[in-house]
């Protein structure tokens, strides 16, 4: 049998990969800081806490969606379903999207440019660590339907 099609990954490794993001923008912001300019300090938290409110939403939907359609939530575990409704209609990644946005969000917030580097850091080591590996048991799972769903939906937005 396929290990693809058994489970995709052998450990959840994206909320780690997001962990170390942030953990690492907040050591680098004490090493190597950037200066950030102190006009309009309000508007960026503001932003910051639109992002993270987003992507609390956008998890908490897609979690919910994936709870409805009984398939796990687990990166490490097999999908027993395709889904294609709620959040997924619009991006295959909702989740690694909304860990994206508040990796951004808390750097907004706390006027850390360091946090919009390293989200965009995570989003690519998780790209190259698990998404790939997902489709591939998404795509061994569910052959022309997953393919099909790719065709009419983005990878992350």
């Amino acid at each position: 049998m396929n290990a693809y099609r058994m489970k995709p990954l052998a450990f959840p490794w994206p909320p780690f990969i997001y962990a170390l993001a942030v953990a690492a923008a907040f050591l680098l912001d004490a090493w190597l800081p950037l200066s950030v300019a102190a006009t309009d300090v309000w508007l960026a938290r503001a932003a910051g806490c639109a992002l993270i409110a987003m992507a609390l939403t956008l998890d908490i939907w897609a979690m919910r969606t994936l709870l409805d359609c009984r398939t796990t939530i687990l990166p490490n575990r097999g999908s027993s379903h395709l889904v294609t409704t709620g959040p997924y209609r619009f991006t295959r990644n909702p989740i690694y999207l909304g860990y994206t946005l508040t990796t951004a969000g808390l750097g907004l917030i706390m006027l850390n440019p360091w946090c919009l580097i390293t989200a965009m850091i995570a989003a690519g080591v998780t790209h190259l660590v698990a998404i790939r590996r997902e489709e591939m048991h998404l795509l061994s799972r569910f052959g022309i339907d997953f393919e099909r769903y790719c065709i009419r939906t983005a990878r992350w937005i």
